[in-house]
């Protein structure tokens, strides 16, 4: 069981230190709202990688070409959308709400489920890393999980408040900085197009 967890921590940190789109949407939005209002927005896989891990260990290796292609063109226009938002509220005046943090912790979980990455992820790497220890013991594939998810979410966290020492640069540079994350949002929205039109 303790070979399992310290799998689940190894690849956690590994998947949490990819540079990808969630990294640029937690970055624009400590920029945007603060690292006490995004800090809940990295514990969004909690949310959004139930259904998922249920349907790719149901499935596992036989997932459907077209669902992942409706995925990546769904994921695609959904990060040009946060792009979008990122752009526009760029020089919006901070807001450390409530509101704020449902809305960082829903959208990312949203763009969670509409990434395929995840999916493929857990279809090819950790899934069967995952009944691998839960053959051997129900216990070790819950030691995976959580070796795996501590793991993950800790690196997000690290992000969101070394981003938060970002913001209170000069109000020029988090403006270059929100423009570039939006830019990233746009560029990754692109490129799951780009590979939905390629895998149709």
């Amino acid at each position: 069981m303790f070979s399992t967890i310290v799998t689940g921590i190894i690849l956690g940190a590994a998947a949490g230190m990819q540079p990808g789109p969630f990294q640029a949407y937690l970055l624009n939005q400590t920029l945007k709202n603060g690292w006490k209002s995004t800090l809940p927005a990295a514990c969004a896989p909690l949310i959004s990688d139930g259904p998922i891990i249920a349907l790719m260990l149901m499935i596992l290796t036989r997932t459907p070409r077209e669902m992942l292609t409706v995925l990546r063109f769904a994921g695609g226009i959904y990060l040009i959308y946060l792009a979008w938002q990122a752009y526009r509220a760029r020089n919006d005046q901070p807001a450390e709400t409530a509101r704020a943090t449902r809305q960082s912790v829903i959208q990312a979980a949203g763009m969670n489920l509409l990434n395929p990455n995840p999916y493929i992820f857990w279809a090819t790497v950790a899934g069967p890393l995952l009944l691998e220890g839960w053959r051997e013991s129900p216990a070790a594939g819950l030691g995976f999980l959580f070796g795996f998810y501590v793991s993950l979410i800790s690196v997000f966290m690290s992000f969101v408040l070394v981003f938060g020492f970002v913001r209170h640069a000069g109000r020029s540079f988090r403006d270059k900085v929100a423009t570039v994350s939006a830019l990233v949002l746009f560029g990754f929205g692109l490129y799951l197009i780009s590979q939905g039109v390629v895998h149709i």
